[in-house]
């Protein structure tokens, strides 16, 4: 009944990643955790692969290949932003199956990551997802808990 109510009254986003999906407060990083990048939520996750909450296009692909932006079909963007401080890691760990402009379905694979060696190089592997463009949606609820790639992690109300 709440996955109905959910879909009368916004936008669905799946996480990217099996795991927990818990609030940003829990980012051990104030950029994501105070909101200066956006609104969202992140997933602790419980395996190392990174697929497409919705179907968009990819307009970037850092270079690290710890982090991808997404713009969907109503035009929201976000960020997936695997791990904290990770771009340290110079894309050691990440393996890339998209490039910027690639058009994504909703459940493609966009990465896989090496989440225990993530991990050894004492990085936390929670994972903020955002949506950056603030003006464009008036709120956003998220569902916490163990999710998989397949259930809602947040509803977007425009």
């Amino acid at each position: 009944m709440l996955k109905k109510l959910f879909k009368k009254s916004g936008t669905e986003f799946s996480p990217p990643m099996a795991g927990k999906v818990v609030s940003l407060d829990q980012v051990p990083d104030a950029v994501f955790s105070k909101k200066m990048v956006g609104d969202g939520f992140a997933v602790i996750p419980s395996e190392g692969k990174v697929y497409a909450p919705v179907n968009g296009k990819v307009v970037q692909l850092f270079p690290t290949k710890h982090a991808i932006a997404i713009i969907d079909e109503s035009g929201l963007e976000m960020l997936i932003h695997v791990g904290i401080d990770t771009v340290e890691l110079k894309g050691e760990g990440f393996v890339a199956h998209i490039e910027k402009g690639s058009e994504i379905k909703k459940g493609q694979l966009l990465l896989e990551v090496d989440l225990e060696f993530v991990q050894a190089q004492d990085k936390a592997i929670i994972t903020p997802v955002v949506f950056t463009n603030q003006k464009q949606y008036q709120s956003i609820e998220v569902v916490s808990g163990n999710l998989t790639i397949a259930d809602t992690a947040c509803i977007i109300r425009k």
